[in-house]
């Protein structure tokens, strides 16, 4: 019986000592095929990190990583590509300088593993243009750039708005250097959770809602019986179902993997995604709007309000689906615009936002006689 890759973010250990690993690889080839850049928002823990490792390993030409898996026998192992890899998945950005800091760091990181020099009167945008076109030109190959948790600066301030919004300027000033470096780039893959306006890097490659990429984190139902098959025998998939699964983006539903993994292994059925840290500004935009949560199990949006939104006004729909707590179950047109239905993904959601909710709500009792309109259970 393989190992559960509980957190497993770095595919090389995941292929290397004996984990179970979902096949994803075929999206790699689609992704490469049909396009240069592209944007991706998903909610946190489902597999956005895992799959940007993946990218670089296929790019960087890792053929024995690959063995047995789809893209073993559908990609070109004799070019290897400079790749640069931005993540700000680990710690919390205090300001902007401290978002200064990080950048220079990420920065230097990259320079050094790619043997390449850094100049430390550099300011972060010209290092990365310098670093990118000095790459291209030593190894004689245009560069491959991969952005994880592009907006998690922004979310760590979001109740700080003054502040989120010149951590914001510092990184669109940052992700413009990847569209100005179009001649030297040979793919761009950049990942988030939120889609923010006014970072003009994400214009005509969005494929959040494009139904060829709704698989490509989470698991769908035949990924569950096939890989885990072995740590199903007596399992009621039924609830499984109706706890883990539910979740699209107007492809095949999925279930949340970080959920399936910890339920694997424990065999109790408990909110282990919800635990891990659901933001405490959602339950406060929840009370500052005096919202009805059962409201939340019918709400129409259009596509233009799923897309993004700004720091300075932020739709409570736009924010609960971008962060999984709500999904798409259904689709209306009208007139010359699609309109989407959205609901609870499953149970664990339901339950959990509105318990959470509730225990906010009791431990500030200067807020109960306030809210109490819009928590009807």
């Amino acid at each position: 019986m393989r190992k559960l890759p509980i957190g497993i973010q770095n595919f090389k250990e995941l292929r290397t000592e004996n984990y179970y690993y979902v096949d994803k690889t075929l999206f790699v080839k689609q992704l490469v095929e049909g396009g240069k850049y592209y944007f991706l928002s998903r909610p946190r823990r489902f597999g956005k990190s895992l799959f940007l490792d993946t990218l670089k390993q296929a790019f960087s030409g890792n053929k024995p990583l690959f063995e047995g898996l789809y893209l073993e026998k559908n990609w070109d192992w004799n070019i290897k590509y400079p790749v640069i890899h931005i993540s700000f998945g680990e710690g919390v950005i205090e300001d902007e300088k401290d978002l200064e800091k990080r950048i220079q760091q990420i920065l230097r990181d990259n320079a050094k593993n790619l043997n390449l020099a850094f100049q430390e009167e550099y300011d972060n945008r010209y290092f990365f243009i310098q670093l990118i076109r000095e790459a291209c030109k030593k190894y004689d190959q245009k560069v491959v750039v991969l952005v994880d948790e592009y907006d998690k600066p922004i979310l760590d301030n979001l109740t700080q708005k003054e502040k989120a919004v010149k951590i914001r300027e510092k990184l669109k000033d940052l992700y413009s250097v990847i569209k100005d470096s179009d001649e030297y780039l040979k793919f761009a893959f950049l990942t988030g959770v939120s889609k923010f306006g006014k970072i003009s890097s994400f214009s005509g490659l969005d494929i959040t809602l494009d139904p060829r990429y709704g698989t490509l984190s989470g698991y769908t139902e035949k990924e569950l019986a096939e890989t885990f098959q072995d740590r199903l025998e007596g399992v009621n998939l039924e609830e499984v179902r109706r706890w883990y699964n539910g979740y699209s983006w107007l492809g095949e539903k999925v279930y949340n993997p970080f959920d399936i993994l910890l339920f694997l292994r424990e065999k109790q059925f408990r909110p282990y995604w919800f635990e891990t840290g659901t933001p405490s500004f959602l339950i406060q935009l929840l009370q500052e709007k005096k919202y009805y949560l059962p409201d939340l199990e019918n709400l129409k949006a259009s596509e233009l309000l799923l897309g993004s939104f700004e720091i300075e006004r932020i739709p409570i729909e736009t924010l609960l689906f971008q962060t999984g707590y709500l999904t798409i179950t259904g689709t209306l047109e009208f007139e010359d615009q699609r309109i989407f239905e959205l609901a609870y993904p499953n149970k664990e959601v339901k339950i959990s936002l509105m318990n959470s909710f509730l225990e906010d709500l009791l431990q500030n009792p200067t807020e109960k006689e306030n809210t109490k309109q819009s928590f009807f259970l």
